[in-house]
């Protein structure tokens, strides 16, 4: 960690140094060597494209600048960068206009689903505090708007802020370093929010303001990074890069842990329950709707152990890469649960494409009814297996899957008198 904030402390401090021989856009030997690597070259756009889309509008380079014309508004304007990122550090100088109001998001997940980034993607704001709430009084800025701020999350000490930001119409620079979880935001060589993510803590923030009615949001371990054009010109230089090592892979996770359902999230009609043998009993609603008890993390990677009895009917899933949508929709891949006979382990796209993996009719009678049954799903990339009772049923290769990310969710389908026991969800990650 000390290795870590050295690093970052000459990097900002070459950042925002403003000489008239200094080169913008542009890396040092050394910065080359530490595996840094340039988003913009002062020159093209080639590593950006629009949200959602797959060609680049309505953001130019000015004089060795990124400009946001200031033509965006809530609904669009949002640039992406082509290349995901997971763990981070990463660096940019960034002017705004008087009253401007821009952003830096990163973990953006692209799904059409998703009409906006920020609904998915963490925001460091950038804004004119002063010019914005001169140029729309009476109405004022919450403090989890202001500059600074991990939007609608994490708040800076204004004062030291204050006390180090440039005036509207010089440049600032701003980091923000992601590693594994640990999320520190910087400007001009000081901290101003530091905190870890998928915390109780986090959650707690996450579902009780802004994020209430954006069930995705900040969940995803990687996406694109966004630059915001949300209605006033900005201007962006310096947009540099270090990937960090990835070090939770191999990590064992408990999904249950035989008391109560804390890391889950109930969706539609289902109820949830935990067993006087510790057990975790899902069962259908009062409306005899659809129902999903969703993990409240994403988990991309995985190899997951579980063990499941079909009390009644049975007709249930397991869920993968997986994101809510309304109250009880989700939308990704399904590890089939079904009665006998109707391809228990098979794989089955929600919302998309239907089946993709249904199983062998011989293998119909691995499943054994009304008793326990051990399954098993190992996830990496595109490529989705699957074991019933230690039977390989499925060994799949998938581009969408391959591209996906999200959640595990366990479902109870429709029409009504289904109970399924769930118990032993050991899960490791990839």
């Amino acid at each position: 960690m000390k290795t870590t904030a050295k690093l970052l402390m000459g990097v900002l401090v070459a950042a925002i140094a403003c000489g008239c021989c200094e080169k913008h856009n542009t890396l040092t030997e050394q910065e080359i060597a530490d595996g840094w690597q340039l988003l913009f070259d002062g020159e093209s756009l080639d590593c950006w494209k629009d949200y959602n889309g797959t060609e680049l509008n309505n953001w130019t380079v000015v004089d060795g600048c990124i400009q946001a014309a200031g033509s965006g508004s809530d609904e669009s304007g949002y640039m992406v960068t082509r290349q995901q990122f997971e763990n981070f550090i990463l660096s940019w100088d960034w002017k705004l206009s008087k009253g401007g109001n821009s952003g830096m998001l990163y973990h953006v997940v692209e799904r059409p689903t998703f009409a906006v980034p920020y609904v998915t993607g963490p925001e460091y704001q950038l804004i004119d505090d002063k010019g914005w709430e001169e140029a729309n009084d009476p109405v004022k800025l919450e403090n989890w708007q202001r500059c600074g701020v991990d939007y609608a999350m994490y708040l800076p000490d204004f004062d030291v802020r204050d006390s180090i930001m440039n005036p509207q119409g010089e440049w600032n620079n701003s980091v923000i370093e992601f590693n594994n979880g640990h999320v520190t935001y910087w400007m001009n060589d000081v901290k101003m929010v530091e905190f870890d993510a998928w915390t109780d803590d986090w959650f707690e923030r996450k579902n009780s303001g802004k994020w209430t009615m954006a069930p995705e949001y900040g969940l995803a371990h990687k996406g694109v990074i966004c630059l915001q054009d949300h209605g006033y010109p900005a201007s962006f230089r310096n947009i540099k890069i270090k990937e960090l090592p990835r070090t939770t892979a191999g990590t064992e996770v408990s999904l249950f842990n035989g008391t109560d359902t804390h890391g889950w999230e109930a969706y539609g009609e289902i109820k949830a329950s935990v067993t006087k043998d510790g057990e975790l009993l899902i069962e259908s609603g009062e409306e005899n709707k659809y129902g999903y008890l969703a993990t409240r993390e994403y988990y991309d990677d995985f190899d997951l152990t579980a063990e499941f009895k079909q009390l009644a009917n049975g007709n249930s899933g397991l869920f993968f890469r997986s994101i809510i949508e309304g109250e009880a929709k989700v939308n990704g891949w399904q590890v089939e649960v079904a009665p006998k006979g109707q391809d228990t382990a098979g794989i089955f796209e929600s919302y998309g494409r239907g089946w993709l993996a249904q199983i062998d009719e011989e293998k119909e009678s691995v499943l054994k009814p009304r008793d326990w049954n051990t399954i098993r799903v190992r996830v990496e990339g595109g490529k989705v297996q699957t074991w019933l009772n230690g039977v390989e049923m499925v060994n799949l290769e998938d581009e969408l899957i391959g591209k996906g990310c999200g959640r595990i969710a366990l479902q109870v389908h429709d029409g009504g008198g289904i109970k399924v026991l769930w118990r032993n969800m050991k899960l490791t990650t990839l």
